[in-house]
């Protein structure tokens, strides 16, 4: 999969799309066919014992792109430009997503953007950067926002979303990421676009739909977002194992003790009225 095979998938059929941190969950999400593996910032909320993506570093970023990359998959790979990277130089922004390429293995960067961040976007893809825009919910902008919640149900903010998207795929993006927005703006912009749509949280008329990878496992703690279908309980099964193996142990059930070793065969006597030789 490449970007240009993923932009041509609009249209023709929905586009799936998950999370990753590591070697063994890219693996594992290649065999499932997926189209495209986001090493998302949220490895800060669900690997990393973060609250938010916000402390995630452009290092921490590369580190978890490299393992992901190291599972060589057919999925696109594109991994998140962390926090407040994008609005610095724009020479340091070209540098930060070389990194995420070059030595974390990324075939493309995904950036939390506004209009305003067009420009940015257009330099990086005349540098050869292919850039996946994201929308709506920004999670780096908890801070500012106060929290998290489904942004364009109000005409201001559905009229910015607008312009967000039109001014990133004239930048240049391959794709888009609609995060929490309303259904019917989502399949809107969904309609207008003509770079996939893809979306969390936003409605099923999008182009695709990606989730974390976590979610889709069951392996979180607390509450997950209402959107989020978990199609297995690794945390239950996860914290069983741990559960039964420590009972193993205390009750020295494992390891097993030895088994007994067979006794030796007893050797066939002589023939009689022969003498054994020797």
């Amino acid at each position: 999969m490449t970007t240009q095979t993923l932009r041509a998938l609009k249209g023709q059929r929905p586009i799936v799309c998950v999370t990753a941190y590591d070697t063994p969950m890219a693996r594992c999400a290649d065999e499932a066919g997926v189209d495209l593996i986001l090493v998302g910032d949220s490895v800060g909320n669900n690997v990393l014992g973060f609250s938010s993506t916000v402390p995630v570093t452009l290092d921490m970023m590369v580190h978890h792109t490299a393992a992901v990359s190291r599972a060589h998959p057919q999925a696109l790979v594109v991994a998140d430009l962390p926090f407040a990277e994008a609005h610095l130089d724009p020479g340091e922004v070209v540098r930060a997503c070389r990194r995420l390429i070059q030595i974390g293995g990324a075939e493309a960067v995904k950036i939390e953007a506004t209009a305003a961040l067009a420009p940015v976007v257009e330099r990086l893809v005349a540098a050869g950067i292919p850039v996946m825009g994201h929308v709506g919910l920004q999670p780096q902008r908890v801070n500012v926002l106060g929290g998290y919640r489904r942004v364009g149900q109000r005409v201001p903010e559905a009229e910015a979303l607008r312009e967000d998207a039109a001014a990133l795929e004239h930048a240049g993006v391959f794709a888009l990421l609609a995060e929490t927005i309303d259904a019917a703006l989502a399949a809107e912009l969904t309609r207008q676009a003509r770079v996939p749509l893809i979306g969390i949280g936003s409605g099923r008329d999008c182009d695709g739909q990606i989730l974390v990878a976590h979610d889709v496992l069951g392996w979180h703690e607390g509450h997950a977002p209402s959107f989020v279908k978990p199609y297995a309980a690794l945390h239950q099964d996860i914290c069983a194992a741990f559960v039964a193996y420590a009972a193993d142990v205390r009750e020295h059930r494992f390891p097993a003790a030895p088994k007994a070793a067979a006794p030796a065969p007893t050797p066939d006597p002589a023939p009689r009225g022969k003498v054994a030789q020797g």
